[in-house]
């Protein structure tokens, strides 16, 4: 490390603006995070920002958004909490399996088991 360089820890620091928590309600790894929403003058957000929403445009695990980014849960959390704030995304908890699954498929299931 240089004495330009400031390290990362700084730079974390910088992202969150010295905050370690999202604002708002509490999301844990599993939640999904979707773009709702694209700023008017993009330019005004942080490169980690616009990565979000554009890797969100599909919806996305937390956990996958801080792999993409590459930087800590605890930070990534923050950013997502900033962005859901000012209205960019969503974050829901995933649906249980059972609520995934449609009803054709019981409908299928159901008959393949009195078949039996």
């Amino acid at each position: 490390m240089t004495s330009e360089d400031p390290g990362p820890l700084i730079r974390l620091f910088g992202l969150t603006g010295g905050r370690a928590r999202p604002q708002g309600e509490a999301f844990d790894l599993v939640a999904i995070v979707t773009t709702i929403g694209m700023p008017f003058e993009p330019a005004e957000l942080i490169p980690e920002h616009l990565a979000v929403l554009t890797l969100c445009r599909r919806p996305t695990p937390v956990a996958d958004v801080a792999v993409h980014l590459k930087l800590p849960l605890n930070i990534t959390r923050v950013i997502l909490g900033d962005l859901r704030r000012d209205g960019f995304v969503a974050i829901d908890r995933p649906k249980p399996a059972a609520q995934t699954i449609d009803e054709r498929i019981y409908r299928e299931v159901l008959h393949g088991l009195r078949s039996l």
